[in-house]
């Protein structure tokens, strides 16, 4: 993966980083972030479970900034590490990982490389453990994980290194007054 930025920052003095990145486009980078803040603000689907996907969508495209950044939200709604080391290949066997958050992972599987990983009865696990709506977040959530991680590894926004952090939990920024 690149680490060297093949986008300049757009904020004089600042190095680049994605929402640096960003700010040449400003009202798309608002409504981006504004997207992003909301998704994670809803509580149709629980960040951890949000989370879980997440991870499984950092370990399978090996973005680094992705692997290495947890939202507190879903720290505080247990999401732990020895919980996170099961979200690899072979998690439908994991003794730590919920039969929700395996539904939820094959979803997340077959949204990032082939749709029929959703077998008819991944199907109906994810139907029995999560309702329309919160498929259709997690569907929006994978969209943007997937997204996020490819344009970070794409213009080489990531990390030469990176500690383990948990940062805020996103959220829609009020605007300045």
């Amino acid at each position: 993966m690149s680490t060297t930025p093949r986008v300049s920052s757009a904020i004089p003095g600042e190095p680049a980083h994605f929402g640096s990145v960003l700010a040449h486009q400003p009202a798309i980078s608002e409504s981006f972030f504004a997207l992003y803040g909301r998704f994670w603000g809803s509580d149709v689907l629980s960040a951890r479970i949000k989370e879980v996907a997440r991870m499984r969508n950092a370990r399978v495209t090996e973005c680094g900034f992705c692997r290495n950044v947890r939202f507190d939200k879903a720290v505080a709604q247990g999401l732990g590490e020895e919980v996170v080391d099961d979200i690899t290949d072979g998690y439908q066997t994991s003794a730590k990982l919920t039969d929700t958050e395996k539904a939820a992972l094959k979803f997340t599987d077959a949204l990032i490389h082939d749709p029929d990983l959703l077998t008819d009865d991944a199907k109906a696990a994810l139907q029995r453990h999560l309702t329309p709506a919160q498929i259709a977040e997690l569907g929006l959530g994978v969209t943007l994980f997937l997204a996020l991680a490819k344009a970070l590894i794409t213009m080489g926004l990531e990390p030469e290194v990176m500690d383990r952090t948990v940062l805020p939990t996103p959220a829609v920024l009020e605007p300045a007054e």
